[in-house]
C-alpha cells in the first residue's frame, strides 16, 4: 500500500525552512520522520487510518513519545501505538533507540573487551558521531555502572507469577574459559505487566547461588508469589525448597516435551510422542490430564518403557498450571516469555563473545534487560490479575 504525504505536513516543513533556515531543520526532520512513521505503521496494519481493508491486521491506537539522542540533539518523537494481533515499532526509530543506547552499551562492551578509554573514544566517534575525551569514557563507564546497580537493588513488591531460568555466557575465569550461568527472574505484577526482576552471574546453577539470588529478591520486597515456572533445575528445585516451600512450582511444559524425546527409541516416534503429550498438556483440568497420561504411559509401556518410567515421574510436574484461570494458563505454562527475553539478550552478548570476568558480563545483561523492563512496564497488560479472596 502506498501514503500520500500530507499537503498540510509537506507546507509546514517548507514554511519552517524558509523561516528559520538551517535553524529549521532538526524541527523539520522530526516532523517528516513522524510522518514516515505513521506510513509505516499503516503498512504493518494492512490499512490506513479509518481504512476499510480486509488484510487488515489490527488497530492504530495513539501515540506515545519517544525522546532519542540524535545528532542534531535530544529529538522527541510520536511513537505509533497498536492494537490486535500485530506488533509494531518503527524501524527508522530502532536506529535512532540503538544510537541513543550506544554510548551505555558501546562503553559497556569497551570495558568488557578491555578495551582503551583513547581506543573507546574512537568507537565512540563511529558509532555515535559524538566527540568525547578519554576522562569523559571513564566517568560515563563509573556512572553506566552505577546507574545499572541502582536498577539491580531497586525495590520489587507484590509479584503473583514469577519465571526463572539460566542461559550460559562463555567468561575468562583463573586463566581459563568457563561456562557462566546468569540467573534471571521474571515476573508479572499485580498490575498485569510484565517486569525483568533481577538477574545476577554466577559460575553455576548451583543451589546455593540460586539460593542467594532469590533470597536478593525477597530482601528487595518480592511477596506475594502464587505461583513459579521454570525448568527442571536441580539447584533451583532445591532453593527453592528452602525459599518459596510453600509456592506452588510448575516444570515448564516446553521443556518437558524437549526432555521425554531422550527416551525415545526411534526417531519415527518422536511425533507421534509430542503429539501425546500436546494432547496431555491441552485437557481442560487437571483430573482430565492425569487419565490422558494414564493412556500415554500404558500406550508406550512395552515399546518404549524408559519412557513410560520417566513419564509416570516428570509429566505430573507440568501439571501445576491447572491451579491458574483458564485465561492464564496458555501463557504461563512455559518459561517462553524468558526464552524470548534470552534471544534479545544473545543478540547483544555474542558480539563480546568471550567476557574477560562475570563483571563484565553481568554489565551487559543488565543494560539489556533494563530496556527490556522499561518497555513492558510502561506498555499495555500482559494478563489481567485478580486479587486473591
Amino acid at each position: 500500500m502506498t501514503h500520500q504525504l500530507d499537503s498540510n505536513v509537506l507546507e509546514t516543513v517548507m514554511e519552517l525552512l524558509s523561516q528559520s533556515g538551517f535553524d529549521g531543520i532538526p524541527e523539520a526532520f522530526r516532523i517528516l520522520l513522524n510522518e514516515s512513521i505513521k506510513a509505516e505503521r499503516s503498512v504493518a496494519l494492512g490499512a490506513g487510518l479509518h481504512e476499510r481493508s480486509s488484510e487488515r491486521k489490527g488497530y492504530a491506537n495513539g501515540y506515545k513519545p519517544k525522546t532519542v539522542a540524535t545528532r542534531m540533539g535530544q529529538t522527541t518523537f510520536s511513537i505509533p501505538q497498536v492494537r490486535g494481533d500485530v506488533e509494531f515499532y518503527p524501524s527508522a526509530l530502532e536506529k535512532g533507540v540503538r544510537s541513543e543506547r550506544a554510548l551505555k552499551l558501546a562503553l559497556a562492551e569497551m570495558y568488557i573487551q578491555g578495551v582503551s578509554t583513547r581506543r573507546a573514544t574512537a568507537v565512540m566517534q563511529e558509532l555515535c558521531g559524538l566527540d568525547v575525551s578519554s576522562s569523559q569514557v571513564s566517568r560515563a563507564t563509573a556512572l553506566l555502572d552505577e546507574e545499572l546497580s541502582a536498577w539491580r537493588a531497586r525495590p520489587i513488591g507484590s509479584v503473583p507469577y514469577l519465571i526463572l531460568d539460566a542461559r550460559y555466557e562463555n567468561v575468562r575465569h583463573a586463566g581459563a574459559v568457563v561456562r557462566c550461568a546468569v540467573l534471571i527472574a521474571l515476573g508479572v505484577r499485580e498490575d498485569g505487566k510484565r517486569s525483568c526482576l533481577g538477574v545476577s552471574v554466577s559460575l553455576s546453577e548451583a543451589e546455593v547461588h540460586w539460593r542467594e539470588f532469590l533470597k536478593s529478591l525477597q530482601e528487595r520486597g518480592l511477596h506475594g508469589v502464587r505461583y513459579i515456572v521454570s525448568d527442571d533445575h536441580k539447584g533451583l528445585k532445591a532453593a527453592l525448597s528452602g525459599r518459596f516451600a510453600a509456592t506452588p512450582w510448575h516444570r515448564c511444559q516446553f521443556h518437558i516435551s524437549q526432555d521425554a524425546m531422550q527416551y525415545v527409541p526411534k526417531i519415527e516416534m518422536r511425533k507421534e510422542v509430542g503429539a501425546d503429550l500436546r494432547d496431555i498438556f491441552d485437557a481442560p483440568h487437571r483430573a482430565e490430564a492425569q487419565r490422558r497420561l494414564d493412556l500415554a504411559v500404558e500406550k508406550y509401556r512395552d515399546k518404549a518403557p524408559k519412557l513410560s518410567e520417566w513419564r509416570e515421574g516428570s509429566v505430573p510436574e507440568g501439571f501445576t498450571a491447572f491451579i491458574l484461570p483458564a485465561t492464564h494458563r496458555r501463557q504461563m505454562r512455559t518459561t517462553n516469555m524468558l526464552e524470548n527475553l534470552n534471544k534479545q539478550i544473545k543478540r547483544r552478548t555474542r558480539v563480546a563473545t568471550l567476557f574477560p570476568n562475570e563483571q563484565s558480563l553481568l554489565r551487559l545483561v543488565t543494560a539489556v534487560l533494563m530496556e527490556i523492563s522499561d518497555d513492558w512496564e510502561t506498555g499495555k497488560a500482559h494478563l489481567t490479575i485478580n486479587p486473591v479472596n
